[in-house]
């Protein structure tokens, strides 16, 4: 697993994002990273999500080019 701390200090629609989530620990996905469990400390939100080996979507496509079909099988996904 990994575990993600969001700061909702300063956050807005905080409870719109604490929603979100327990959505997302209810539904599951298998083409998604899913949420295991969450739980609310002070202004910190913990997530327990499924570890994904290689990192963020994020930092794998900011260091490649990627041509306009796999954006798209990508998005698809």
């Amino acid at each position: 697993v990994a575990i993600k701390k969001i700061n909702l200090q300063g956050l807005r629609k905080k409870e719109l994002k604490v929603s979100e989530l327990m959505v997302m620990k209810v539904k599951r996905n298998p083409n998604l990273v899913n949420c295991l469990d969450c739980s609310l400390v002070g202004e910190e939100l913990r997530l327990v999500m499924e570890y994904m080996d290689g990192g963020t979507l994020s930092d794998a496509i900011s260091k490649c080019h990627l041509c306009e079909d796999e954006m798209a099988a990508i998005s698809r996904e």
